[in-house]
């Protein structure tokens, strides 16, 4: 934690429907841990906890307490996340310019989010050592491979640089191909979808799918069905719901109004 002030500020997590005054059996953000609560205005309300007015680090520590608390409320109500790391300096703040002057729009997100919820899904190949695997299967890597084993690094540089681009390119491709696999089951049960980039050389596909809440148990066997197709090659992890962080994002200036991230 940095630029920490003795103000006491309301820390933010979410807006909910809720037009009243009450609290979550969740400890907040900050190390002692203070209560949760909301700030209500209308019928939606701010979910907060009193902290100091400083910047938070995204420690681990840090991020798994906000996500706590939004799991938490996501029990009982449907959730807009806020940004991690966002302080208000009062509840007037709070409710004057966030709720206030942003009414409208975060009551018309709330009622369009209340019909989706959002999943995650990570797919892995299983094999230890793909490159391996990639090059056992491709006759032009195993061959460049084999022509180069054991000469000198300074002799076989520019081979070297042609058998990284070789498996590479295959293993886009074989990424490409199963990726694409996966998403034609999938992507007919989803309203929406967000795909990362792959975090590991083992990382098929990383992608948040929004589902309309009828959909989850479809959507649940159509994972099982993946699995049983693919599970001897892939690895499938599969999350939710989770807050909905890919597809609602509010964004708080003070100074003006609150900004979110319309979802279409």
């Amino acid at each position: 934690m940095a630029s920490t002030t003795s103000a006491t500020g309301k820390y933010l997590y979410g807006i909910i429907n809720c037009g009243e005054e009450r609290s979550f059996a969740t400890p907040g953000i900050h190390e002692v841990g203070a209560l949760v609560y909301t700030i209500p205005y209308k019928e939606i309300a701010a979910v907060v906890s009193d902290s100091p007015i400083q910047e938070y680090d995204s420690t681990r520590r840090n991020m798994l307490a906000h996500t706590r608390v939004l799991e938490m409320v996501m029990r009982e109500y449907t959730v807009l996340p806020v940004c991690f790391g966002i302080v208000a300096p009062d509840a007037r703040t709070v409710r004057e310019h966030l709720l206030g002057e942003g009414y409208d729009q975060l009551a018309l997100q709330l009622k369009e989010m209340a019909c989706h919820i959002e999943l995650g899904l990570k797919a892995f190949w299983i094999a230890d050592d793909i490159f391996r695997e990639i090059a056992e299967q491709s006759a032009e890597i195993r061959d460049l491979r084999d022509r180069i084993a054991g000469l000198p690094s300074e002799k076989t540089y520019y081979q070297r640089i042609k058998l990284g681009e070789l498996v590479e390119a295959e293993v886009n491709q074989r990424r490409e191909r199963d990726s694409a696999a996966i998403l034609a089951q999938l992507e007919p049960l989803a309203y929406d979808l967000r795909i990362h980039p792959p975090i590991t050389d083992r990382m098929v596909l990383n992608a948040a799918f929004l589902i309309d809440r009828t959909q989850e148990e479809h959507f649940d066997q159509a994972i099982r069905d993946l699995d049983a197709a693919m599970g001897q090659r892939l690895l499938f992890k599969y999350v939710g719901p989770v807050p909905l962080y890919n597809f609602v994002t509010i964004k708080v200036d003070w100074r003006h109004t609150a900004r979110t991230a319309a979802v279409r």
